[in-house]
């Protein structure tokens, strides 16, 4: 991926996580990288299934026992693949945060949310007492703006609302200090009101304590103006990298222009929105060559034959054959739809 100009708080290379299914090794994430600076907010955007949230997991040891993770994973000049778990827990929830994807599942019902932050202070700073983790919890929901934080300190997760949920598994994350935040759909299920007041709190973070942050969606509606550059995810790769504007201006992936036209525009009216045809292909049962190209009206037959390398083409990395000749074709042509468009095979 294109490299902040800085140095990488996160540094991702050829990372691949395979799962064992029937003897067989069914690769989900096949050879990603990615880098993360401090101050800088990357988006890693893809279909559920792409791999996008398994590839973060693997970062932080977080994939089950039996998963084959390969490649490097640096975090401050740490290696994280193969670190030992005890090692690893004691950068997860302190110098790196992890927000989940579904709050409700992922707080403890019975207890309150002011014991459940207490309790992720404490397991990492072992030497203050209980009160002055309270009275840390009861500044880190002001910090993300939940109101009257000294009363909803004591409140059950079941008395908070969607997004006052996930502000608190944000307040949570941050909770020691981390330098280094991971958001995996932390807009999903949420009205766009309640989606914009998540991403101004992560914006907020970023600004006042130099996070660096990933963010995890399926939207690039949602990255938009919300991150500093993308990395976009099909079928376990990245086929498309570049900084935000870049990407918006002068897409150079089918996927990529896909996703873009299947966001609604004011300033257009159809009776229909665009959707890109078909599925993923399954674990599995990846086609040959380009992964993309059942899906892709631009597909010839050299997408059938041989899987294209990420490489340069115009302001951004592209694992496409034909993306030097993409911006021939404006983004509005892909919502023709594979009916209006022959596909040579």
């Amino acid at each position: 991926m294109l490299k902040h100009q800085d140095k990488s708080l996160l540094s991702v290379r050829n990372l691949t996580v395979g799962f064992q299914v029937g003897g067989v090794t069914l690769d989900a994430v096949r050879g990603i990288d990615l880098d993360v600076a401090r101050g800088e907010v990357v988006g890693v955007v893809g279909e559920s299934g792409s791999g996008k949230s398994v590839a973060m997991l693997a970062c932080l040891g977080l994939v089950p026992r039996t998963a084959r993770v390969a490649g490097s994973v640096r975090f401050q000049d740490k290696e994280l693949v193969g670190m030992p778990q005890s090692e690893m827990r004691k950068l997860r929830g302190s110098r790196i945060g992890m927000i989940f994807q579904d709050p409700l599942s992922s707080l403890n019902p019975v207890l309150t949310i002011g014991s459940q932050i207490v309790e992720a202070i404490r397991l990492h700073q072992p030497g203050i007492s209980r009160k002055q983790a309270y009275d840390r919890a009861v500044e880190l929901l002001d910090l993300v703006s939940i109101p009257q934080p000294d009363r909803r300190v004591s409140q059950y997760p079941h008395e908070f609302s969607g997004g006052m949920r996930q502000r608190a598994m944000i307040a949570m994350a941050v909770a020691n200090g981390p330098d280094l935040l991971i958001a995996d759909e932390p807009t999903t299920a949420l009205d766009v009101t309640v989606q914009a007041q998540v991403l101004e709190v992560l914006k907020s973070l970023r600004d006042r304590l130099g996070l660096g942050i990933v963010l995890i969606t399926h939207d690039l509606g949602v990255v938009a103006g919300n991150v500093d550059r993308v990395a976009v995810i099909y079928s376990g790769r990245v086929v498309e990298a570049a900084e935000v504007g870049a990407l918006f201006r002068d897409p150079r992936h089918p996927y990529t222009r896909g996703l873009l036209s299947s966001i609604p525009k004011l300033d257009e009216k159809r009776e229909r929105l665009f959707s890109i045809e078909g599925t993923p292909p399954p674990l599995g049962r990846r086609p040959t060559g380009c992964a993309f190209h059942p899906r892709c009206i631009y597909a010839r037959e050299v997408c059938l034959k041989e899987e294209p390398a990420l490489r340069l083409a115009g302001a951004s990395l592209s694992a496409c054959h034909f993306a030097d000749s993409l911006e021939q074709m404006p983004v509005h042509q892909a919502a023709a739809g594979p009916e209006t468009t022959e596909v040579h095979q």
